[in-house]
């Protein structure tokens, strides 16, 4: 919580800072300004339901507070009201960052294999069902995620909160520590069944698709063939994200010049998302190096000793927990649709000199991608067909970056094509001409 002046001033920071991010973070969302705006479109009566599943780091979340102890005298001790934990404008004053992430970050227990919040820390998920919490990540609607998605879907004809909605989730934890959540989900998707009489599609972007797949993967059958129309999955990194192995050994601030690097991978590293997100042993061949130091290179098989030696051990055991959610890759069971960026460099190796982990790396070794995910992973969904009954479509779009797939026009227009019933898509669009 901040004082009205000091509000005026962040909100002034935020702006600044935002402006001058990179156009593509992947992750780290925050680097959205003013959404594009969407163009009138002929209104459809065929409005099939939809419900989105934001990504990592992709909705607001709220905390309250009454902590024993405080990191710093600057930080609040207690709050009578909720208040903004994601995006908390706190996190980019100087001091404020260690108030927010001793507000925002998981304690992990190695005997319950579980986490728990920060002590004196309650942390509640705005707006389920809705779609504001994922549409703007602040209050004062400065960082755009979904609103240009579903803006374009309200042109033609989508009511929000209604037709279409979003399942915003606690992105710190992996789904083995989100069993409410999925619950609340499949009562959604059965609320809008029963409403619309219509089947219902389900909308992941990047890590939501795992999100998904997850849930998918523990229904039956019978329940899919009667709720679920489709699944449309954009960006998804399937086996797994090599950034995320950077995030949890140097940290990753995505161009935010207040946030170094080493401070933030304080907060990444009480995330199991991240640990979660590791590029899959079941996948991705034994010898490939993903982090290369003097000392040593490692590969999927070296995960225990790169915990060791970037102190990090609670990461082997969050990834003991979660490697083998979704890494098998077992097909949904519903129609899909797989989206995702190629044509763009992006990083599969970090290397680094003698200043790891605490330095960021001095080279990268490239492959093809969408600048964060590697196409590699991400078209890994190709397995399913033959693998499932239902249909599986693939659609690479060249030169498309990880987190423009949820505001290019020709994504938007391919999405309300699929959800009007035609189900047929082209293999590849190029989008390397187009200006967002």
């Amino acid at each position: 919580p901040l004082s009205p002046e000091e509000s005026i001033a962040s909100v002034l920071t935020v702006i600044v800072v935002l402006l001058g991010l990179h156009h593509s973070a992947g992750f780290w969302i925050v680097n959205v300004v003013f959404p594009p705006s969407t163009k009138p479109k002929v209104p459809s009566n065929n409005t099939s339901p939809l419900i989105i599943v934001p990504g990592n780091l992709g909705n607001r979340l709220e905390a309250k507070i009454d902590k024993p102890t405080l990191v710093h005298w600057f930080c609040y001790k207690k709050t009578e009201n909720w208040f903004p934990l994601w995006i908390d404008l706190n996190m980019f004053m100087p001091i404020g960052v260690d108030c927010w992430i001793d507000n925002i970050r998981l304690i992990y227990n190695r005997t319950t294999r579980r986490s728990s919040n920060s002590p004196g820390v309650q942390v509640r998920v705005p707006g389920f069902g809705e779609t504001y919490s994922i549409e703007f990540l602040d209050y004062n609607k400065l960082a755009g995620y979904f609103h240009t998605m579903v803006e374009h879907l309200v042109n033609v004809g989508y009511v929000r909160n209604e037709t279409v909605r979003g399942a915003p989730y606690d992105w710190r934890l992996a789904p083995n520590e989100n069993t409410a959540y999925f619950l609340k989900l499949q009562e959604l998707v059965e609320e809008m069944y029963n409403q619309y009489q219509k089947p219902v599609y389900l909308l992941g972007h990047s890590m939501g698709s795992h999100y998904v797949l997850y849930f998918l993967n523990h229904q039956p059958k019978a329940w899919k063939d009667k709720y679920i129309r489709g699944f449309i999955s954009l960006g998804a990194p399937w086996g797994g994200a090599v950034k995320a192995l950077r995030v949890l050994t140097s940290g990753e601030n995505d161009g935010i010049p207040m946030l170094s690097n080493v401070k933030i991978r304080e907060e990444q590293r009480m995330m199991t998302t991240n640990p979660w997100l590791l590029p899959s042993e079941e996948v991705w061949p034994e010898d490939h190096v993903f982090i290369s130091t003097p000392a040593f290179n490692y590969t999927h098989r070296d995960y225990k000793r790169l915990f060791t030696d970037i102190s990090f051990e609670d990461g082997w055991h969050m990834w003991e927990d979660t490697k083998n959610l979704t890494s098998a890759l077992h097909p949904p069971g519903v129609e899909v649709w797989c989206m995702y960026g190629v044509g763009l460099p992006t990083p599969v190796t970090h290397t680094y000199d003698e200043e790891f982990p605490d330095g960021d790396p001095v080279d990268f070794v490239y492959a093809d991608g969408d600048d964060t995910v590697d196409s590699f992973s991400m078209g890994l969904c190709k397995r399913w067909v033959g693998q499932q009954e239902k249909p599986v479509h693939v659609t690479e779009y060249r030169g498309l970056a990880h987190l423009d797939m949820v505001f290019h026009e020709k994504v938007l227009n391919q999405i309300q094509q699929i959800l009007e019933g035609k189900s047929d898509v082209p293999e590849e669009v190029d989008v390397r001409s187009d200006v967002i």
